[in-house]
């Protein structure tokens, strides 16, 4: 598992298998999320990238009789 470190001006570099296995190119922008004791980076997309990315989701749901 790759390892990175914290530079002094706060910087970390992503490895680079871990940026060509998820198309992670300069410039990208990222939302960071504190999740526990843990940091998550979650990729900024133009709603125009979502665009098709749910085609064949199952959208079906089950609802209480009270509800129909």
């Amino acid at each position: 598992m790759p390892t990175v470190t914290v530079s002094s001006d706060f910087r970390i570099l992503i490895p680079k298998e871990i940026r060509e296995a998820l198309g992670i190119q300069a410039g990208d922008r990222f939302w960071v999320l504190p999740f526990g004791n843990q940091i998550e980076l979650v990729p900024i997309r133009a709603l125009r990238e979502l665009r098709g990315s749910l085609r064949g989701i199952d959208t079906t749901v089950e609802r209480d009789p009270d509800r129909v």
